[in-house]
C-alpha cells in the first residue's frame, strides 16, 4: 500500500500543531506526537530567561552590548545548568542583525533559525566531542574553520563535552585557536575543565557555571506549573527541588514525569512521595521522636516498616540524615524558619520546632554523624537491613559511646532532665518537717581546753585525773543521741510529699553537684561542712536513699552523733529539690576530693598537726583545727564562746589528742620546733 505525505513534510519534522496526517488509497489516519519534553519546551532564548547563572550572564551581556567578545570561551560546570544553552544564546546574539547588542532581536532571519524549535544555521555548528573527538576530526574542523559564514556575521562552533577531546585533538586545534580569522568563534562546553589542556585554557574566557540554589529553582517551578495550568502541593515542591540536586534540566525531566503522571487533583505529596522513592515524613517523625524518648520498640518497628512496604534502606538513611540536618539547624538557629534559612510548609515547621526542643545541639550532632556514619557503610552491603538496624542501636544508646560527642550527648540529657523535672528550691513541704533537730547542750558545759597562742610552746594541756577521764567517757560514746535519731523517719515520711520523684537523678548528678551541696551545708553548719568536704564522699543514690562513705568508725559515729544528717538533707533540698534519708558507712578507701574538685569548691584544708610555715614557725594541731573554723582569736578564749551549741562533740576538758583522734580519726605527730 503506497503511502504519501500531505503538505510535504517528513514524520521527522512535525507540524506546528503536532498532528501529521497519512493517507493511502484505502486507508486514512491521523497521528498526533506528543509534546516534547518539558526542558526543551522552556529552554532559555535569551540570556534574562538562564535562572541562576546571572554571575556569567551579566559580564556576557555587557561584553556583547560593547562589542568587546572575546575569539574563544570556555563554559564549565555541573551537568544541567545551562552551558550548551548560553553557549547558543551566545552565537545567536552574534549574528543577530542588530548586534553588538546584549540581547538578540529575535525578529531576524538569524534570530528565527536559532530560536527554540527553529531550524538551525548551517553557520552555527555543534560538535559532540564524545564521539569526535580524535585528532582526524580536528583536522577535518581545522580545515573547514578556514571558510567564511554562509548568511551570518560570524562562523561559531560549539565543541560539548570538551573534556573528551584527546590531548592529540587539542594540539591539532591549539594554533586555530590561538589565531583563528575573524570571522571564526569558538565556545567550548566542559564538566570536567581541568581535562582540558591547559594550553587551550589560557587562550579562552573561562566562565564557571553553578548548581541553582533551591529557593530559585523552587520559584521558577511554581511558574512553569501555572503555564501548564498543574496544581502542585506545596509540600510535594521541595520533593521534586531536592531530587533534581540543582540542575535544571534534571529537575525539569522529574517534574516532567510527576505533571504526566499526576491526575485531576494535580501533582500531590503522595504522588511526589511514590514516584521519588522518598520516605514519608510521618516515617521520619516516628522515628526521631523514639529516638528521642529511648523507645526501641518503636524505632525497630519504624525499620520493619521501611523494609515491609520495599523501601529503600540507604535512601531512609538519607532521608534521616535530611531530617537531623534540618534539627540541627534549628537548634542552632531557632529563627530559621522566619528568616527562610530552611524552607519548610507551615504544617512542617510546627512539627519540626515541637522536635527540636527534644534534643540537645551535641546529641543531634552525634546522631547525625552516625547516621552519615553508616550511609558510607551501605555501599556494597549484602545486608542493608542489618545495617539500618545497627545504626539505630548506636542512635539508642549513648552511654555506651566513650567518645567526646558520647559524653556531650549524655550531657545533654542531664541538663535538660535538669531543667524540666528538678524545680530548684520549689518544694512546699513544711518547715518543721525540713528543719534540722536541734539538739539541748549540756547542762553543764565545762570549760574548753586552753590553746597556747605562743607558736614555739607546747598546748598547755590540763593533765585530767582519772575521775575526770571515768566521768567523761560515758558521755562521749559512740552510741546515737536520743535527739537527733528519731529526726531520721519524719524526713523519710516527708519525701513523697515534697520532693522530686525518687529516682529522677542519678548519682552521677549527685556527685556533679556535690561541691554546691557542700557550699550550703557550709551556710548551715560549719562542723558538718568539715566533716563532709575531709572524710566523706557520696558512694550510692537507691531509691530515696543516699549513701554516705566516711573514712573511719570515729568519722562515721561522729556524723551520726552530731545530727550532721539532718543539715545535710537541708541542703539537698535546697540545691537539688529532694527530701533523701542520709546513711552512714564506713570505707577508708574513699577520695572526698573526687566529689569536691569539680566546680571550684572552696574545701578547706585539713585539720592536720601537721607543721605549717607560718612566719618561720611551726603551727599546734590545735591551732590549725582553729584556723579551719575561721576562730579570728588565737590566744584562749571564753569557754562560753568557744563551744558551739550546735556541735555536741565539742565535748568537756579531755586530751586535744584524744578528741581528734577519736572525732575526727586523726594522727597527731610530733610538733617541730624552729627555735
Amino acid at each position: 500500500m503506497s503511502k504519501s505525505i500531505r503538505g510535504g513534510r517528513d514524520l521527522r519534522h512535525p507540524t506546528p500543531t503536532g498532528r501529521v496526517t497519512l493517507s493511502g488509497a484505502a486507508t486514512r489516519l491521523t497521528c498526533v506526537d506528543a509534546p516534547l519534553a518539558l526542558y526543551r519546551r522552556y529552554r532559555p532564548e535569551t540570556f534574562a530567561e538562564v535562572i541562576g547563572q546571572e554571575h556569567v550572564t551579566d559580564p556576557l551581556r555587557h561584553a556583547l552590548g560593547g562589542n568587546k567578545v572575546n575569539h574563544a570561551y570556555l563554559f564549565s560546570g555541573p551537568r544541567g545548568c545551562g552551558k550548551t544553552t548560553s553557549a547558543r544564546i551566545l552565537a545567536r546574539t552574534l549574528n543577530c542583525e542588530q548586534a553588538p547588542v546584549a540581547d538578540p532581536c529575535g525578529e531576524c532571519q538569524s534570530c528565527r533559525d536559532l530560536a527554540r524549535g527553529g531550524p538551525g544555521s548551517v553557520d552555527v555548528i555543534e560538535i559532540d566531542a564524545a564521539s569526535h573527538g580524535g585528532v582526524d576530526d580536528a583536522r577535518d574542523l581545522r580545515e573547514r574553520a578556514f571558510f567564511a559564514p554562509v548568511s551570518s556575521r560570524y562562523k561559531v562552533y560549539i565543541i560539548d563535552e570538551a573534556h573528551m577531546v584527546s590531548p592529540q585533538g587539542f594540539n591539532a586545534l591549539l594554533k586555530l585557536v590561538e589565531e583563528p580569522p575573524p570571522h571564526l568563534k569558538f565556545i567550548f562546553a566542559t564538566t570536567e575543565p581541568d581535562k582540558v589542556i591547559g594550553t587551550i585554557r589560557s587562550r579562552t574566557h573561562h566562565y564557571p557555571f553553578r548548581l541553582v540554589p533551591p529557593k530559585t529553582l523552587g520559584d521558577y517551578l511554581l511558574r512553569l506549573c501555572e503555564a501548564e495550568q498543574v496544581s502542585i502541593q506545596p509540600t510535594a515542591l521541595p520533593l521534586v527541588v531536592r531530587a533534581g540536586a540543582g540542575s535544571v534540566r534534571d529537575t525539569l525531566s522529574v517534574l516532567d514525569q510527576l505533571l504526566g503522571g499526576a491526575g485531576p487533583e494535580g501533582l500531590t505529596y503522595e504522588l511526589a512521595v511514590q514516584l521519588l522513592g522518598y520516605t514519608p515524613d510521618s516515617l521520619l517523625d516516628e522515628m526521631v521522636d523514639a529516638v528521642a524518648a529511648g523507645d526501641g520498640g518503636t524505632v525497630f518497628g519504624v525499620v520493619d516498616k521501611v523494609i515491609e512496604s520495599g523501601q529503600d534502606p540507604r535512601r531512609f538513611a538519607e532521608d534521616l540524615l535530611q531530617r537531623l540536618r534540618d534539627l540541627v539547624i534549628l537548634v542552632a538557629v531557632p529563627d530559621a524558619l522566619t528568616t527562610g534559612l530552611l524552607e519548610l510548609p507551615g504544617d512542617r515547621a510546627a512539627s519540626l520546632q515541637q522536635q527540636a526542643t527534644r534534643y540537645g545541639p551535641s546529641e543531634l550532632t552525634r546522631a547525625a554523624d552516625i547516621v552519615n556514619d553508616a550511609l558510607m557503610e551501605f555501599r556494597g552491603a549484602t545486608a542493608p537491613r542489618l545495617l539500618l538496624e545497627l545504626m539505630c542501636a548506636r542512635l539508642l544508646v549513648p552511654t555506651a559511646d566513650s567518645t567526646a560527642q558520647g559524653f556531650a550527648a549524655r550531657l545533654d540529657r542531664i541538663e535538660r532532665r535538669l531543667a524540666m523535672g528538678v524545680p530548684a528550691a520549689e518544694q512546699a513541704a513544711p518547715a518543721a518537717t525540713q528543719a534540722p533537730a536541734v539538739e539541748t547542750p549540756p547542762a553543764e558545759a565545762p570549760p574548753a581546753p586552753p590553746w597556747d597562742a605562743s607558736p614555739s610552746k607546747e598546748p598547755a594541756a590540763p593533765e585530767p585525773d582519772q575521775d575526770s577521764q571515768e566521768r567523761t567517757v560515758p558521755e562521749v560514746a559512740p552510741e546515737p543521741s536520743p535527739a537527733p535519731v528519731p529526726a531520721a523517719p519524719p524526713v523519710t515520711a516527708a519525701a513523697p510529699a515534697g520532693a522530686a520523684e525518687p529516682g529522677a537523678l542519678g548519682i552521677a548528678d549527685v556527685r556533679r553537684l556535690w561541691p554546691q551541696v557542700l557550699e550550703a551545708v557550709k551556710e548551715l553548719r560549719r562542723f558538718t561542712w568539715i566533716m563532709l568536704s575531709q572524710n566523706a564522699q557520696v558512694v550510692g543514690l537507691e531509691g530515696a536513699t543516699l549513701t554516705i562513705a566516711l573514712v573511719n568508725t570515729g568519722a562515721r559515729d561522729s556524723f551520726v552523733n552530731s545530727g550532721s544528717a539532718d543539715f545535710l538533707s537541708t541542703a539537698l533540698e535546697q540545691v537539688l529539690g529532694v527530701s533523701w534519708r542520709i546513711e552512714a558507712i564506713v570505707d577508708p578507701s574513699v577520695d572526698p576530693k573526687a566529689d569536691a574538685s569539680p566546680v571550684g569548691a572552696s574545701a578547706p584544708q585539713p585539720p592536720s598537726s601537721a607543721p605549717r610555715a607560718s612566719g618561720g614557725r611551726g603551727m599546734t594541731a590545735p591551732a590549725a583545727v582553729r584556723e579551719a573554723m575561721n576562730d579570728p582569736s588565737p590566744g584562749p578564749v571564753d569557754p562560753d564562746a568557744a563551744v558551739d551549741l550546735d556541735d555536741p562533740v565539742v565535748d568537756s576538758g579531755g586530751d586535744p589528742e584524744q578528741l581528734l583522734s577519736r572525732e575526727l580519726g586523726a594522727r597527731v605527730i610530733d610538733e617541730i620546733s624552729h627555735d
